[in-house]
């Protein structure tokens, strides 16, 4: 739908529950922190609750409780994330206060030095967490000095310069209509929703002001360790990942699903879990960024076996690469993937709210669920062999974090 303004949504209505859940979504995101300004957009996104128009952060947040809603914003990589959850009676007092937070947040002394020592707390808590320090030198060693690579909660040095000037500069840059993405789900009805998207949006500019960021190859074939005496060692390796428009990306999320994106029937999971127990879980996933993408393995075993467990994780992925999966695998993969996909992601109007935003980022259509399962069955045996060699076969980057290789935990 399109309201009177100009603001495009996509809405599904449901009247047995006198909910609406709406869900929104800006362009850019952390990786248009300015260089020295890291953390600028993950504060920000701490400050919308925190006072907006003429309320203080008291007043807000009282009349937030009193109207039944939920509220929340998130920065991540690419987009800034908001969201709201209501009852329908109190759906003006709730919109009402989304209008405040998204037009005129007051990013006040007082609270951004609170969310921002709130913060600061984390980092420093990060400062002494093997797994967020080596998270950190991944970072730099797959995405070298792109945005990417960047701290997206910032620096103790980067967010003592944070400035009300900047947070406000920052709003108005991301904060327009073009790089806008809506969707609305619940007992609401397209007329009622028009105006209250016009309330909303309308008086935003037009044009977001974003600074470009470039597409960046994942720095493959390194090791990366990060050397504790910890009794458990994580171990990640990353391959090509391919992009979400791409013709063979169901190829490679069968190939995912059949390598380690199952909990209980993967390959990896089969191998490492059930025949030998070095480990609780095993898994793949499809990493979709923006303006990178990756297949990720990850596992956690005892220390004195991962030198054992990165070598058979590497043997697994090295025999799917070179024969692929076999048909009975991929049938089973299909039912799951097809069969599971409604209930993970449409279960509840918040999360059918937040998927439908991502149809939209994705370029999917509406009808996206009625296309999906035809997409993936018509997906061959050959096609995911293909997909396998295309991104397995590469030297993949490793993580190791614990005690060096073949030491003792």
């Amino acid at each position: 739908m399109r309201s009177e303004n100009g603001i495009n949504a996509w809405l599904v209505e449901d009247h047995t529950v006198p909910i609406i859940a709406s869900r929104f979504v800006f362009d850019g995101g952390t990786t248009q922190d300015p260089v020295g300004k890291e953390g600028l957009a993950s504060l920000m996104t701490g400050l919308f609750a925190e006072g907006a128009g003429d309320l203080d952060s008291d007043a807000f947040q009282v009349k937030l409780e009193d109207a039944g809603a939920e509220m929340s914003f998130k920065a991540q990589r690419d987009r800034i994330y908001g969201s709201m959850r209501m009852l329908s009676e109190q759906q003006n007092a709730a919109f009402d206060l989304l209008r405040l937070a998204v037009n005129r947040p007051r990013f006040g002394q007082e609270p951004i030095d609170r969310i921002r020592a709130q913060v600061l707390s984390g980092i420093i808590a990060n400062e002494r967490d093997p797994e967020s320090i080596a998270q950190r030198k991944w970072l730099r060693a797959i995405y070298g000095t792109h945005p990417y690579s960047r701290p997206g909660e910032g620096t103790k040095k980067s967010l003592a310069g944070i400035t009300p000037a900047d947070l406000g500069a920052f709003h108005k840059a991301i904060f327009a209509r073009d790089g806008l993405h809506v969707a609305v789900v619940g007992d609401i009805d397209a007329k009622t929703l028009s105006k209250k998207l016009d309330q909303l949006f309308g008086d935003l500019p037009q044009k977001q002001t974003l600074a470009p960021v470039a597409d960046v190859d994942l720095k493959l074939g390194q090791q990366v360790e990060v050397n504790y005496d910890l009794p458990q060692t994580l171990l990640q390796l990353a391959y090509p990942g391919v992009k979400r428009s791409a013709p063979d990306f169901y190829a490679a999320e069968l190939l995912n699903e059949i390598l380690g994106g199952s909990p209980v029937t993967s390959r990896l999971w089969e191998e490492v879990r059930e025949k030998r127990g070095w480990t609780y879980g095993a898994y793949s996933s499809l990493v979709d960024h923006q303006h990178s993408n990756a297949l990720v393995v990850t596992t956690a075993t005892r220390s004195d076996r991962a030198a054992g467990t990165l070598s058979l994780v590497r043997k697994v992925v090295k025999q799917m690469a070179e024969e692929g999966p076999t048909e009975s695998e991929l049938e089973a993969s299909k039912k799951y993937l097809i069969g599971a996909y409604a209930i993970r992601n449409l279960g509840s109007s918040s999360s059918s709210a937040a998927t439908l935003v991502e149809w939209q980022l994705d370029k999917l259509g509406i009808d996206y669920i009625q296309r999906r399962a035809d997409l993936i069955d018509q997906v061959t045996l050959d096609q995911v062999k293909a997909a396998a060699k295309k991104l397995l076969s590469a030297e993949p980057a490793i993580m190791v974090v614990g005690p060096p290789l073949g030491g003792k935990g």
